[in-house]
């Protein structure tokens, strides 16, 4: 495929990356928005986590059938309009000031996502040079990191700032507090409003844009069902991993500006820049980690990162004041490679099984639905939102064993049933 060809595609897609990398990077400033306005607890704050990473589990399998019978292309424009549609369902959600709406509205934003990373993940990984694959889609996903900084320091300016404090509310009559969370709630409607129109343009520009075809049926025949294509040992494994470390991932980003308020006492709006500077980090780590691939194998480094991020894991759970904060900064910037490393390699050789191989990677991405409750649970059973870091420290220890056996390429016999895997 000539470079020339697949530059403007490569750039098309790579904006995929940074958009619904700015729509997940928007929950963590939802999340404290909402638990306030409704009185919620963590765990009920973290069902903004579960309507988005749920759909990913409901949505991969269909996302995959699209891709396998209509192409990239369709997917990808199909992603893209339900993407903005759920993004425009956040002025009636405002309107009504009803916690289940917005629910409602980021699942379906995630229906949307899960199309998406479905098919640009895979496409991303495979326009170009077979052997630079895992290096390009850390590369794609650099974007993704750029969204992560950039969407706190936005969001937390346009949606944080105009809140009311505990003490204001108090003092406020039953009918003045609803007047003024509904208020409060009106400032997600323009920047879901601004995103959605974005969406409805790139969709528009890649209704027009000619995309190079990529094939995976050379090597062997597909497999009957999407699940047989777990006979590869390396994707049962991806599948595993990517499970575990999403949902480390979103306990981190998440479930930050909690974290931070409690362990080093920061108020919202400062732990919204220090959260942008995570983003900030995870975007170093992934340029950091492409050029290091050129050098040292994409494997390797995931182990050594995971290891690196277990150590992290005990400072955040064990320190208190500033420390803990820098601690996940860190974890944020070791956390950079390891979606698209996985996934590269998850895939990797699969063929004419890519797509389906891509779908049950997308479809593990439930772990950010599972996992986060779980960090929430223990907070709010233990009184201290720092020993819910046990959840990403535990995850943390698969990826590493991926990254030293689990990605080695192998096939099960035929004759024997696959042991499932979630």
């Amino acid at each position: 495929m000539a470079k020339n060809t697949a530059l403007f595609p490569f750039i098309l897609i790579t904006s995929l990356f940074f958009l619904w990398g700015f729509a997940h990077n928007l929950d963590p400033i939802l999340i404290p928005h909402l638990k306030k306005s409704f009185t919620l607890t963590t765990v009920q704050a973290t069902l903004v986590d579960s309507a988005v990473f749920i759909a990913y589990f409901l949505m991969a399998l269909p996302a995959g059938f699209i891709m396998k019978k209509y192409g990239y292309k369709t997917g990808i424009i199909t992603g893209l309009l339900v993407f903005a549609f759920g993004s425009y369902l956040f002025i009636p959600a405002a309107n009504t000031q009803q916690y289940v709406f917005f629910l409602v509205a980021l699942f379906i934003i995630a229906c949307g996502l899960t199309i998406l990373e479905t098919a640009a993940n895979p496409y991303a990984s495979s326009l170009g040079d077979p052997a630079a694959s895992t290096q390009r889609l850390n590369f794609a996903q650099s974007f993704n990191g750029l969204a992560a900084t950039l969407a706190p320091i936005i969001g937390g300016r346009i949606i944080l700032t105009k809140g009311y404090t505990p003490a204001q509310l108090n003092h406020m009559t039953e009918q003045g507090r609803k007047l003024a969370l509904a208020a409060e709630a009106s400032s997600v409607k323009m920047p879901y409003f601004i995103l959605g129109s974005v969406l409805v343009f790139i969709a528009i520009l890649f209704a027009f844009t000619r995309l190079p075809k990529i094939l995976h049926h050379e090597g062997h025949a597909a497999s009957k069902n999407i699940f047989h294509v777990l006979k590869h040992r390396h994707l049962a494994w991806g599948v595993t991993a990517q499970f575990f470390y999403v949902g480390a991932q979103v306990c981190v980003f998440s479930l930050f500006i909690l974290y931070a308020t409690k362990s080093a006492g920061l108020s919202e709006v400062e732990a919204t820049y220090y959260l942008g500077i995570c983003g900030a980090a995870f975007l170093i780590g992934r340029f950091i980690g492409t050029f290091l691939m050129r050098y040292y194998s994409s494997a390797t480094l995931l182990a050594i990162y995971a290891g690196i991020n277990i150590f992290l894991c005990v400072i955040a759970i064990l320190n208190h004041g500033m420390i803990t904060v820098y601690a996940v900064i860190g974890i944020c910037f070791f956390m950079s490679i390891m979606f698209p490393t996985i996934f590269a390699l998850g895939i990797k050789d699969l063929k004419a099984d890519t797509e389906f191989g891509s779908s049950l990677i997308i479809m593990s991405i439930v772990g950010g639905a599972v996992l986060p409750r779980v960090f929430g649970y223990i907070s709010d059973v233990t009184g201290n939102i720092q020993f819910g870091y046990v959840v990403p420290l535990l995850c943390f220890h698969i990826v590493a064993y991926f990254g030293i056996k689990g990605h080695r390429i192998g096939v099960k016999p035929e004759n024997l049933p696959v042991s499932p895997i979630l």
